[in-house]
């Protein structure tokens, strides 16, 4: 069983590791050397403590723009160590801990820099960075929304189109996600975390709270539209591969997919889980988002099926632009080059 989980992994997020700032010869080193899944968590930790020492190194020595992108790279391994781990939750914990370590010492050294942010939240706090970009007085912000398996650590591809293009950036973890999955699970109704987010950017004077986007990947690409059907201070959405209706497809998720959402559902067996997957739906909501609009997703995606993407072009009240990939995977990955400059380029033309 786990030689299977292996190669599911490899089959469904390869193409992702890649694009996402994984060394294409690195991943294939850590895929080939691995026997069983049960060795995954610590083959890509291993890897990516090589990466975390050259940027440890650098950062002594004053090289500044080299330790950035060497830590950056080590937290992004240690994410894709930990991301699908939930089953040896010490390990999963061990390299989340050491990708969330590694990016806070990257983000005063990445061109632009970050910060980390609390955003208030319900008694607690959401965890997110906060990236300028360089030159420009309160600019526009994306809101961005991980998904089931991603982390504020991995954005760092996603992220740098739009602040090529004077947008800052914004990505956090809600209930159920990165830091957050320990204490909040998971929740349908995603327009409340962002409702909080949303409430957060207008209290920073050096953002422009007027000119806001969202935008959500994977399971993040339901909640993006879902909160942009309730919280009108968001002026235009881009959601990347997202389900319609998660229930609806639940039982056909892979089973690293769906035992993940078991355990940060907090919920103790695959029945519970599949209840709270039936509010994770845009039914009956979808024709609530008035705003602009642009989807995207693989035709040939396995895990959220591509007709869910077509369905919320449909069902949207305001302008829509569907990019579907024919040859893409999950969120054509395999081919980011087709979709990620040209929805930044979307969303700065929709938010001025």
């Amino acid at each position: 069983m786990a030689e299977d989980l292996m190669k599911a992994a490899v089959t469904h997020w390869g193409a992702r590791t890649v694009a996402n700032g994984v060394a294409l010869t690195d991943f294939e080193d850590i895929t080939k050397s691995l026997k069983s899944y049960d060795d995954w968590c610590k083959a890509w930790s291993d890897r990516a403590a090589l990466h975390e020492r050259i940027g440890r190194e650098a950062l002594a020595s004053k090289h500044y723009l080299t330790a950035g992108e060497c830590l950056q790279r080590a937290a992004v391994y240690y994410h894709f160590g930990s991301f699908l781990f939930a089953h040896k939750p010490e390990e999963m914990k061990a390299a989340h801990k050491k990708q969330i370590e590694c990016r806070q010492l990257a983000l005063p050294h990445l061109a632009p820099p970050g910060e980390r942010v609390e955003i208030p939240y319900q008694g607690t706090t959401l965890p997110g960075i906060l990236r300028k970009p360089v030159g420009v007085s309160k600019p526009p912000v994306v809101v961005m929304a991980v998904g089931l398996d991603s982390t504020k650590e991995e954005t760092d591809a996603y992220e740098m189109p739009f602040l090529a293009r004077g947008m800052a950036t914004l990505v956090f973890e809600g209930p159920g996600q990165g830091e957050s999955q320990y204490t909040l699970p998971i929740r349908g109704d995603y327009e409340v975390p962002v409702k909080a987010v949303i409430d957060y950017v207008e209290t920073r004077s050096d953002l422009d709270a007027k000119r806001i986007g969202m935008w959500g990947v994977s399971l993040g690409g339901y909640y993006a539209p879902r909160a942009t059907a309730f919280e009108k201070r968001i002026k235009a959405c881009i959601a990347l591969g997202g389900p319609f209706d998660w229930g609806a497809a639940f039982d056909t998720l892979p089973e690293l997919t769906r035992d993940t959402f078991r355990i940060r559902s907090h919920c103790k067996t695959l029945d519970e889980a599949r209840e709270n997957a039936k509010t994770l739906s845009l039914v009956g909501i979808a024709q609530n988002i008035t705003c602009p609009i642009f989807i995207v997703n693989g035709r040939l995606d396995r895990v959220v099926p591509a007709a869910d993407a077509e369905r919320l072009a449909r069902e949207v009240t305001g302008p829509a632009t569907l990019m579907m990939i024919e040859d893409g995977n999950h969120i054509a990955n395999n081919r980011a080059y087709r979709w990620r400059s040209q929805s930044a380029d979307w969303l700065k033309e929709k938010l001025g």
